[in-house]
């Protein structure tokens, strides 16, 4: 039976997440997050490195250690737990959650991520001393191992380590650096850990729904315990009788009894009595006298707290709001330490643009030729250790409330969303729509400023504008002749993230913890759209919920490549003559692949209910010799988007559709707002006409949008909390149909200039969304556009949604 905590005095009616003031909220003193979700964190705090995914406690409690595995600089601390002063640190080339203290703290092991080797520090004065290796295999791409989580025994004889590449454990010894034996496992691991006895080691399957046990005198798996999906964290008692197991995507704790290795309850750590994914439970750690289990939710920024005195019986007790994004949790005497992936706040570039020293061993691979060094979007985010007094009984209260006050999710948003009587947006599931058919076209990585910065009547800059009218005529037209969107943020970083919160408003601890190794080009499995299942939220992709719900779906280029689907609910549905992602098609051939299936489907009478499109050139294959130009490609995406509309708005079924377009992500651009702000265009015939709308919209918002039409429930509590677009329809259609805008450019225009850019953009991979850096091109096709010798504006991290012009309008 699942426990459940759910305090109605704590939860507070939803605020609309509308324009604010710079800073802070003053009124209630949090943090909103361009996503919508606000921040408070508990205690105080201490500056980590990029995205800390691991914190370990050495055995006496004196020593605390946190691994930092994100897209910039790579690192492993050593921090003082009575001071609270990072002791030493050093930089890794690669590295990856792995690690352990030797029982006599005298070592510690660190994961060398893809480099296929575990790290031995001494520790000595307090200092991280001398380093040795104990190599597992070949580096990445030769080898593929991945080490992740390390256990050792209290002897120093014996190290475990499991993989996520070959999906592995590893036995090794320690002292003559061999390995003693692989043991294949069923899925990628995450952690492991051994019993107080040391003859057992439970392997947590983060790719599968198990904790493998393995006999460790024997050297063999022995038994499979069934738990929730993505379990990842795992955590002993000291009597090692019961074990705890972190469920990610099933936003649950499973409670085992050792004796006998069986499931005794299951822990729902949610807000909110709800199924739907998006707590992401990933960190758990026992208060000293082990009534208190502390269990860290990423995607709630927070903590939720149980009395687990007696198992089996456990019993819900509040909530602590801490930083953006926690990964691990941990206790020391009457502290509770929390390390945020994300830290306590989105952030603008502190730095700008600054020589690459020779001795940056961030990963971050910006070409032989490169001077300059901009801080990259993945790299802002720097986490932080959130300490924070154990809550007596009243102080909790008063953190459940805050957590409450953070989130716009609740379990009533999931039946009714936000909307207005008479709307064609309905508000639940059920509800009718004069809206029949959504066409949803998907684009590749600007910023709202880079192309509708331009754009008078919004919030723009356009001294940021690389591509205005001139280039995208058709953009500009439907920003201003339906309803012009100057507040909508994308909640991805990338485009590994970003098609699977554009598809299924969420994504997994897997893509969120393995896309920054891979961005900072350190090797590691890169399929993130479908080809891996492990990377899959629990519910599935929206065509998984069509599929449920019996509504006609089809794709065209998105999650597959011409009839190639990489899932299974696309299967079948695949419009065969579209290409996925390739910088070599243009988007010509994909608006004609589009338009030549829609056409037979009218006739055919089959116009599905929901269509996704993939139109890609916008992405841009930067200053590449002989490639098609930054200005040419985004030109041939804006005819093709042109192209799509008209030929959509003079059929017979235009009196029933809509048709929503975003980018996937903003791909770190120069916006002066925030670098998630991106341009997103909402057309139909029941979409008011020229009108700017200043309301704060995200990813999930469209999605829930959609769903809302379609009659699907929401997939995730991002999209269930999501504000819908309802401001942005009216219940009088005007079903005057679109016209194309011709091009004032030449589309097949090619880089043919031998510069520094073009030397950078040869060393680009362009053979899949994202492969290349993503500001070292952004910084290439803004000298494209603004000249070579010109300097791109560092990209800005915005803590809070600012919209000036919004405030003039209302002062007005």
């Amino acid at each position: 039976m699942k426990k459940y905590l759910f305090i109605s005095m704590f939860v507070l009616v939803f605020q609309g997440v509308y324009a604010q003031w710079p800073g802070k909220i003053e009124s209630t003193q949090q943090i909103l997050l361009p996503n919508g979700w606000k921040l408070s964190p508990a205690g105080h705090s201490l500056q980590l490195g990029d995205l800390p995914l691991n914190m370990q406690v050495s055995a006496s409690g004196k020593f605390i250690a946190v691994t930092n595995n994100g897209q910039s600089t790579q690192s492993l601390q050593l921090i003082d737990a009575k001071t609270e002063q990072i002791l030493d640190e050093k930089i890794l080339k690669k590295s990856w959650y792995g690690l352990a203290f030797t029982k006599d703290e005298k070592h510690i092991y660190a994961s060398g991520g893809n480099d296929n080797i575990i790290i031995n520090f001494s520790i000595r004065n307090n200092k991280l001393a001398e380093s040795d290796t104990i190599k597992l295999g070949e580096a990445w791409p030769k080898g593929k191992i991945g080490p992740a989580g390390i256990a050792v025994n209290k002897t120093n004889t014996k190290l475990f380590t499991v993989t996520k590449e070959d999906s592995s454990l590893y036995v090794i010894n320690p002292t003559t650096k061999t390995i003693i034996k692989r043991i294949q496992l069923h899925a990628i691991a995450y952690s492991c850990v051994l019993s107080a006895d040391e003859t057992k080691l439970y392997v947590s399957l983060w790719g599968g729904k198990a904790i493998s046990v393995v006999d460790v005198v024997e050297e063999k798996i022995t038994g499979s315990i069934p738990v929730g999906d993505h379990p990842n964290e795992l955590l002993l008692n000291k009597k090692g009788n019961y074990l705890f197991v972190a469920n990610a995507n099933d936003n649950t704790v499973s409670v085992i009894s050792t004796t006998d290795n069986k499931v005794i309850e299951t822990i729902a750590t949610t807000l909110y009595a709800t199924q739907l994914t998006g707590s992401t439970t990933n960190g758990l750690a026992l208060s000293v006298n082990e009534k208190s289990l502390y269990i860290a939710n990423a995607d709630n920024n927070c903590l939720a707290v149980f009395d687990v005195s007696k198992p089996g019986a456990s019993q819900s007790l509040g909530f602590i709001p801490v930083g953006w994004y926690p990964t691990n949790v941990k206790v020391i005497g009457s502290k509770i330490l929390v390390t945020n992936g994300k830290g306590n706040t989105s952030m603008a570039n502190p730095q700008g643009p600054q020589p690459i020293s020779k001795a940056d061993n961030s990963g971050y691979q910006m070409g032989s030729t490169a001077t300059n060094k901009l801080q990259y979007i993945a790299g802002l985010f720097k986490g932080t250790l959130s300490i924070i007094d154990s809550p007596k009984p009243e102080q909790l209260k008063s953190y459940t409330t805050q957590v409450y006050a953070n989130t716009p999710f609740s379990d009533k948003r999931t039946i009714m969303a936000d909307g207005e009587e008479g709307n064609p947006i309905p508000r639940k599931q059920g509800e009718k729509s004069p809206i029949k058919h959504v066409f949803y076209i998907i684009k590749e990585n600007r910023t709202y400023d880079q192309v509708l910065g331009d754009v008078t009547k919004g919030n723009g800059d356009s001294s940021l504008t690389l591509f205005g009218k001139r280039i995208t005529p058709n953009q500009h037209a439907l920003a201003e002749n339906y309803v012009l969107l100057d507040n909508f943020y994308v909640d991805a970083e990338v485009s590994a993230d970003g098609h699977n919160w554009s598809m299924a408003a969420y994504a997994t601890d897997v893509v969120e913890k393995t896309w920054p190794t891979s961005y900072g080009a350190r090797g590691g499995s890169t399929t993130f759209e479908g080809g891996r299942p492990v990377t899959y939220p629990k519910g599935g992709f929206i065509w998984d919920y069509c599929q449920r719900a019996g509504v006609s779906y089809r794709s065209y280029g998105e999650f597959g490549d011409y009839a190639k689907a990489n899932i299974k609910s696309l299967q079948g549905h695949m419009c065969p003559s579209s290409p996925g992602f390739d910088m070599d098609i243009t988007d010509q051939v994909r608006a004609d692949a589009w338009i030549h299936d829609f056409d037979s489907l009218v006739v055919a009478n089959s116009v599905p209910q929901f269509s996704t499109l993939r139109i890609s050139n916008d992405h841009t294959s930067g200053q590449k010799k002989g490639k098609v130009s930054p200005q040419s490609a985004v030109a041939d995406n804006d005819l093709a988007v042109g192209r799509i509309l008209d030929k959509l708005s003079h059929s017979p079924v235009w009196k029933e559709s809509v048709v929503f377009i975003l980018e996937d992500d903003a791909q770190n651009g120069p916006d002066h707002v925030d670098a998630h702000r991106s341009p997103a265009y909402v057309v139909g015939p029941y979409v008011k006409r020229n009108t700017a709308i200043h309301t704060m919209y995200s990813t999930s918002g469209f999605l829930r949008t959609m769903e809302l039409i379609l009659g699907l429930p929401p997939m995730s509590q991002y999209d269930a909390a999501a504000v819908p677009l309802y401001e942005c329809f009216t219940s009088k259609p005007d079903f005057t149909p679109y016209t194309t805008i011709q091009p004032t450019i030449n589309l097949d225009t090619r880089n043919v200039a031998v510069n520094e850019s073009s030397k950078r953009s040869e060393l680009f991979n362009f053979a899949k969304e994202d492969s290349a850096p993503d500001l070292d091109l952004n910084e290439v096709i803004w000298k494209s556009v603004k000249g070579e010798k010109s300097i791109m504006p560092a990209p800005k991290r915005s803590a809070f949604v600012i919209l000036e012009k919004k405030k003039k309008d209302d002062d007005d």
